[in-house]
This record gives C-alpha cells, sequence and structure tokens, in this order.
C-alpha cells in the first residue's frame, strides 16, 4: 500500500507540473498574439524603383493617402509614405533613399504618423519624423490618445487679432507693426539677409514658445542658426524642426507639417507661439518633386496645381485660436526665384498671408542692413497696432520716403537745385537720416521704442547740423 500510495502521489505530481507547463506555453502564446507588434500584419511587395519613388503591390485594399509604411530589405528597416494610391498599387515615397529599396523586399501599412509634443522638447532640435537630432537624451512622447489633436479653429470660432507687439527691429515695428496671430511672410532672393532678419525676430520676448522650422537649408548653417544667431537664451524656449538640403523630397515636405503639429500643440495650452518657418520656397519645391514623382502635370513654372492647394492648407493653421486658447504668430520667410516677385510661390504665398517684408537687393549692396523697403512692404493688421498718431506719423514718412527715391535720377543728374521744392529740400534733407536710424544689426541691442529712438536720432543730427 505504501509503495502504490507513492506511487499515485507522484502520477498526480508530474500531472500537475504537465497541467503547469501547458499553462505557461498558452500564456506565452497568448502574450506573444497579445503584442500588437508580434502580430501578423498585411503588407505588399515592392514591384517598381525609381530614383525618388517606389511602387508596391499588395496594400491598395488598405492604404491611405499619407500612411507611413516600413520597408525591409538587406539595409534594414526603412519608413516612406503613400502618396498616391491606384487600384493594384501604391506609390510611395521614401524618407530616406529609394536606393535602399530592392524589387521584392515586404513593405508593411503602419497608419499616420502621429506627432505628440511634450513640454520637454523645448530647447531641443528635432527631425521631421521627431527624432532628437541634438545628442540629447531621447524625447519624452506622450500617448497619443492622451494629447490633443491640434485641429485648425474654424473660420467664426478664432480670437479677432487686434493685439500688438513690439519685434525690437526699428524699421518692423515702425513700417510694418505685427500683432499677436498675424502671419508675415518675408520676401527675398538668395544671400539678401532673411534669415539674419528671421533670426532677429525669433528672439523677440513677447512670445512663450518658438517653433523654428529650417527646411532645406545648408548643413553648415544650422548650428550657426540656432547657435549663434539665435542664442542660448531664446533657445531655451525654441523647438527646432530640422530638414537640410541634402534630406529626401519626403522629409523636407513633412517638416513644416511637423513644426505647424508642435506649434498647435502649444498654441492649445495657452502659449503665445512664435512659429518661424524658412522657407516656405524650399516646401514648395519638395512638394513639386513629389507631386511630379507620381506623375501630375505641371500648371506653372514647372509646379503641380496641388503645390497651390497644399500651401494655404498648411498656412492656414497659423494665427489666432480657439476662445480660450493662445495663438500662432507665423513669420515666414520666401526665397524669390530670380528675385522675381512674381514667381507663382511667392504670388501666391502673398495673396494667403497677412503682410509681406520685402527685402532688397540693392538695398542691401547700399549697406542697409535690414535691407527692407519700407515702400513695398504692408502689414493688413498694422492699424489695429499703431495709435493713430503713428498711423499719421508714418503716413508722412513713407510719402517723404517715396518723394526722395521719385527724385533720385534728377539729383544724380545734377538737376536738383536747393530751395525751388520745400517738401523736396525737407525729403532730401531727413531721409538720409531715417534710412541710418533704421540701421540694425543682429549685435544691436532691441528696441524697446522705435518711434522714440527714431525722433531721438532725428533731433540729435539735425541740432548738429544746425549748430554746424
Amino acid at each position: 500500500m505504501t509503495t502504490g500510495s507513492s506511487l499515485l502521489r507522484a502520477s498526480e505530481g508530474l500531472a500537475d507540473t504537465g497541467r503547469t507547463d501547458r499553462l505557461a506555453a498558452l500564456e506565452r502564446v497568448w502574450r506573444r498574439f497579445d503584442d500588437p507588434q508580434a502580430l501578423l500584419a498585411r503588407g505588399g511587395r515592392v514591384a517598381e524603383i525609381s530614383p525618388t519613388h517606389y511602387k508596391v503591390r499588395g496594400l491598395s485594399g488598405i492604404a491611405r493617402l499619407g500612411d507611413i509604411v516600413e520597408q525591409r530589405g538587406r539595409a534594414g528597416a526603412r519608413r516612406g509614405e503613400i502618396v498616391k494610391i491606384g487600384s493594384d498599387e501604391v506609390v510611395v515615397a521614401p524618407f530616406e533613399r529609394s536606393a535602399d529599396a530592392g524589387i521584392g523586399d515586404a513593405v508593411f501599412r503602419r497608419g499616420p504618423l502621429a506627432v505628440t509634443p511634450h513640454v520637454s522638447w523645448r530647447g531641443r532640435a528635432i527631425d521631421a519624423l521627431t527624432r532628437a537630432i541634438d545628442g540629447g537624451p531621447p524625447l519624452i512622447r506622450p500617448n497619443a490618445a492622451d494629447t490633443a489633436h491640434g485641429a485648425t479653429p474654424g473660420a467664426l470660432s478664432r480670437q479677432r487679432v487686434g493685439t500688438g507687439f513690439l519685434t525690437g527691429v526699428r524699421v518692423i515695428d515702425i513700417f510694418t507693426p505685427l500683432c499677436f496671430g498675424q502671419r508675415l511672410g518675408i520676401f527675398a532672393g538668395s544671400g539678401v539677409g532673411k534669415s539674419t532678419l528671421l533670426a532677429m525676430l525669433a528672439g523677440a520676448e513677447a512670445f512663450d514658445t518658438v517653433v523654428v522650422a529650417l527646411i532645406g537649408e545648408r548643413g553648415r548653417e544650422v548650428r550657426e542658426f540656432l547657435e549663434d544667431t539665435i542664442g542660448a537664451d531664446s533657445m531655451a524656449k525654441t523647438v527646432a524642426v530640422v530638414a537640410t538640403s541634402d534630406e529626401s523630397a519626403m522629409m523636407r515636405r513633412r517638416a513644416p507639417d511637423t513644426a505647424m503639429c508642435v506649434a498647435e500643440h502649444f498654441r492649445d495650452q495657452g502659449h503665445r507661439v512664435l512659429l518661424v518657418l524658412d522657407s516656405i520656397t524650399r516646401f514648395a519645391h519638395a512638394l513639386r518633386e513629389v507631386a511630379t514623382g507620381t506623375g501630375e502635370p505641371p500648371v506653372a513654372r514647372g509646379y503641380p496645381a496641388s503645390v497651390f492647394t497644399d500651401l494655404p492648407k498648411l498656412l492656414e493653421r497659423a494665427g489666432p485660436g480657439a476662445e480660450g486658447k493662445g495663438s500662432i504668430t507665423a513669420i515666414i520667410s520666401v526665397l524669390v526665384d530670380g528675385d522675381d516677385h512674381n514667381d507663382p510661390v511667392a504670388d501666391s504665398v502673398r495673396g494667403i498671408l497677412d503682410g509681406h517684408v520685402v527685402l532688397d537687393r540693392a538695398l542691401a549692396e547700399q549697406g542697409r542692413y535690414p535691407p527692407v523697403n519700407p515702400l513695398s512692404s504692408i502689414s493688413r493688421l498694422a492699424d489695429k497696432a499703431w495709435s493713430p498718431e503713428q498711423r499719421m506719423l508714418v503716413t508722412k514718412l513713407k510719402s517723404m520716403i517715396a518723394r526722395f527715391e521719385d527724385t533720385r535720377d534728377i539729383r544724380l543728374l545734377g538737376a536738383y537745385q536747393s530751395g525751388a521744392d520745400a517738401e523736396l529740400d525737407n525729403a532730401v534733407r531727413q531721409v538720409p537720416l531715417i534710412y541710418e536710424a533704421l540701421t540694425q544689426s543682429p549685435r544691436d541691442r532691441a528696441s524697446a521704442d522705435p518711434f522714440a529712438d527714431l525722433a531721438r536720432h532725428l533731433k540729435g543730427k539735425l541740432n548738429g547740423d544746425q549748430g554746424d
């Protein structure tokens, strides 16, 4: 009996052990399939490759425009975005080089790109896919479900724009003053001083958060712009989104959207946000490259029609937020191709924004910085920032400058005689002093009262001339 009882207990123990092992095995299988990353995914195969795109068969039934896909090949996993969907295949624009793809590589859909900013992102530099590029610690990424979607407010639910602020740049604050929630364009050809002026404006102390998007910039200049031009103090409240000129068209196309998502997040937190985008023209170039790669025909100087629908979709997201929220003040640089201000992109953007500042190459060649042409520049919200006295003064200043510039050729020919026209005499005497007062470099202190600075300069110079 003793031996039989022992054998019975041993068999029961083995049965319990077997049941435990089976339960553990089932639990491992359950955990494996409970992990979304371990589940089998429906995918497709690369069927055709071009320098900027590749085509995938097998995803048409589940694909959506803008979805992110992951392509797995010899070079490892690479991501791209679906930009065209056909009945049998989809077209993918890769974030890296499409040369890394191979015929037959597996491609899996990963859904739309989620941008989930966090307050700790301030002071950091990221790329278009929200990956840190500054060598700092990993970014904190809130759960997408816990992050409010920064939808564009409806036209009638936005706050009204009516509060002005000082940028510290005298020529801007006098002739084209800005308001919180305004969208201003800086129009200039290459090498005129556009980035320097943008950096001066980015240092404005009126904002809680600054978002800088550098699109298509030279890689050499990015660090100099962030560390030297913006400076450590302003960088502490700045999120920089960078896509250099050597990156793919999709990275340059994605970067402004990422920057706008970050700005929308802080706007919805009640921040007054300054968005600096340099430049919208290179964004348009990236849109053109992606669109033509999908077969879209050009309609205006090589630009497809979708470029001119995507520009307002992006820029209209900036501006005042809904009641109780903050605002996004956008300063957008426009690289004017060949100094032609009637370029299709420049002409389209000018009609979308709330004002434009024109940088003149001739003024830069004269050594006047920032080389803003006050007669060609306009702020559509200036009346909300000027007092009645300031509005009257600026009108007189523009009239005087226009008279001075209109008679420049006559004076160069020696046909001008002092005393024949008192108004012209006054312009000849004062306009050069006005230009001198408006000259300002990034190293100069920001102007706290530009009208008072201008008055002091004119008074000191004119009194000095009379004393002589």
